[in-house]
């Protein structure tokens, strides 16, 4: 018996120590820590004298997304951070699928922020990876970042949570800077390829004075700051925005809410309420016109591409209700088995349908389950006869679950 316990000992020793040489607290990579947060459009409208009041000393701003998409707050975000004297640094969300396009990302963000004076490194966000092999992750991040500090001749950094920078960022990137999102932990605890962070991102759910919904959290060590920070000038190709703003006009309809428009049309209530010289965001009426100023692609079915972060009790069921899709097209687009197991941090890519922006007046519908044609035209205040017709419907008894129709 003593023989068994004498072995045991051994195996609980080697085994503890297996653990800690393996899964341990990454250190900050410099003593002097700045209090920071990062934001984008999701924060509107930022009263930054109380946020550096509050103690913050950076803030990261989300400029852009993929080849097309610019941050509707971006650049108010940067002047007036800029103004109250706090340090700033700029975000790109990367959705490259190839080589080609991480280059094609890098010279849009480098054309989005040109002019603009950052303090701190540029960051790859870059989180949702679909079908992408490990080694294919790596290949488009390294491309990107290799074209971004070519463009800009500024330095950059990997953001990334904990289980990528672990699990699928490989030793190649970890000459890049990490800032490393895990939340709940006084440091981060995940074994990475890294020895230590520059950037941490603690919380999702902060509360900031200046800024109403919540809010990340980072600490920054002093290591994010750039040596250089002057004017960016892109020396690349200077691939400009190719969007295409549309402005129209909409009749309010009986139960919407400013917000659930904005979401609609893919722009923000403070956009809507300043075109319409809206004085009181939350009463608006039914017929009252509206002026919306968007940004569309020239198809009449347009989808929105939304990334969502999984949270705590959340369930897929939820999420789809959300953004008025299905289960099974959330499960399908990213790749989940079974759709009762999502976790927290997970990221969601979720393809959302919006109105025709065309002036035809018609809305797209995703079908769900137990849907009918019937109840859908009451619901849309329609007829069957006229969906059956503006969706050339052969059998009206015969719909799909996530099938598109015109309403």
């Amino acid at each position: 018996m003593k023989k068994i316990k004498v072995y045991m000992t051994i195996v609980m020793t080697v085994l503890i120590s297996f653990l800690l040489n393996n899964i341990y607290a990454i250190t900050p990579s410099s003593d002097n820590i700045y209090n920071g947060i990062d934001v984008s459009e999701y924060q509107e409208n930022i009263n930054f004298n109380l946020v550096k009041q509050s103690g913050i000393d950076i803030v990261y701003i989300r400029s852009s997304e993929g080849t097309n998409f610019i941050d509707p707050y971006f650049r108010r975000n940067y002047d007036e951070a800029k103004a109250v004297g706090l340090k700033v640094g700029f975000y790109h969300y990367v959705t490259a699928r190839n080589i080609t396009q991480a280059i094609n990302e890098a010279d849009f963000f480098a054309s989005v922020i040109e002019g603009t004076s950052p303090d701190c490194l540029l960051a790859m966000d870059f989180e949702y990876f679909g079908g992408l092999s490990n080694e294919e992750v790596n290949a488009i991040s390294r491309a990107f970042l290799e074209r971004l500090e070519q463009v800009t001749n500024k330095r950059t950094i990997i953001y990334s949570d904990a289980y990528n920078a672990g699990n699928v960022f490989n030793s190649s990137l970890s000459s890049y800077p990490l800032w490393i999102a895990q939340y709940g932990v006084e440091e981060p605890e995940l074994y990475v390829n890294w020895e230590n962070w520059t950037g941490f991102q603690y919380s999702d759910t902060g509360r900031i004075n200046g800024i109403i919904p919540y809010v990340d959290l980072d600490k920054f060590t002093e290591d994010v700051l750039l040596d250089d920070n002057t004017s960016i000038i892109n020396s690349g190709n200077n691939i400009k925005p190719q969007n295409n703003i549309s402005e129209i006009t909409i009749t309010v309809t009986y139960g919407e809410t400013l917000s659930q428009i904005a979401y609609r049309y893919a722009t923000t209530v403070s956009s809507i309420a300043s075109l319409n010289n809206i004085a009181n965001p939350n009463l608006i009426y039914v017929g009252q016109k509206l002026i919306i100023r968007t940004t569309e692609n020239n198809d009449n079915f347009n989808n929105q591409v939304e990334y969502y972060r999984v949270k705590e009790n959340d369930t897929l069921s939820q999420i789809a209700n959300k953004y008025n899709v299905t289960v099974e097209s959330i499960a399908q687009e990213n790749n989940i088995s079974n759709p009762n197991l999502i976790y927290i941090g997970q990221i969601l890519r979720i393809e959302v349908l919006r109105y025709d922006v065309h002036g035809t007046g018609s809305t797209i519908y995703l079908v769900r389950p137990n849907d009918t044609l019937s109840q859908i035209a009451l619901d849309y205040n329609t007829s069957v006869s006229e969906l059956v017709r503006l969706n050339d419907i052969k059998n009206p008894n015969l719909i799909y679950v996530g099938e598109k129709l015109r309403v």
